[in-house]
């Protein structure tokens, strides 16, 4: 593994869990979903081979993040805030494929004709 990898490694552990704090405090599951959706989607683009694995870094963090503030908080989860927190892997899924059509556009419209 490059250093390179570990920085996008990184970022992608971080926007996972920014996205936990957004669902957490905010509890607005459009806006947790189009905040995993863009993530993965940049990550997709900055990184488009394999990019199965950006929605399974970021995704996981939604109910970990729930998980942690419940246990060390004592915030009371309800059952929806559970099952809502799987559409991060929907919403990070297509955010990551999105992001490598966008790529490919962009290396097809760049690209020089030899």
């Amino acid at each position: 593994m490059q250093k390179s990898d570990i920085l996008i490694y990184f970022v992608a552990v971080i926007l996972g869990i920014c996205a936990g704090l957004i669902e957490v405090r905010i509890g607005d599951l459009l806006l947790t979903s189009l905040f995993v959706l863009t993530s993965t989607l940049v990550l997709g683009f900055l990184r488009p081979r394999h990019a199965w694995r950006w929605p399974l870094v970021v995704a996981p963090f939604l109910p970990l993040v729930e998980l942690a503030v419940h246990l060390l908080l004592g915030q009371r989860l309800y059952r929806a805030q559970v099952w809502e927190s799987g559409f991060g892997f929907v919403t990070g899924t297509v955010g990551c494929y999105a992001g490598v059509l966008a790529r490919k556009g962009v290396d097809e419209l760049v690209r020089t004709n030899k």
